[in-house]
């Protein structure tokens, strides 16, 4: 999910919200977003989260990437926290 937050916050425009169902897919989510990221010249300012957490997160300024294990996102269900932001692109 791609959701535009950028009338409700002052820290980023974009979430994008994802989930893994497994530690292995959750990491090679976040891998392929860094890979392909860095190709284009942009790194993260700052990551956090493990993968015993199920929760990784990529702050890359004007777009944070949320990456959850499926239990982690249904718990925190950033979508409904968020709900005023205009979703932009929704995939299931």
């Amino acid at each position: 999910m791609l959701l535009d937050i950028r009338d409700l916050c002052s820290f980023t425009d974009y979430f994008v919200i994802c989930a893994g169902e497994s530690a292995r897919q959750i990491s090679t989510i976040n891998d392929e977003i860094e890979k392909d990221l860095k190709k284009e010249g942009v790194r993260p300012h700052h990551h956090e989260g493990t993968l015993d957490s199920g929760w990784l997160l990529l702050d890359y300024g004007d777009v944070i990437v949320h990456i959850f294990g499926a239990l982690e996102r249904n718990y925190y269900k950033l979508d409904e926290l968020w709900n005023e932001a205009k979703a932009v692109l929704r995939i299931q």
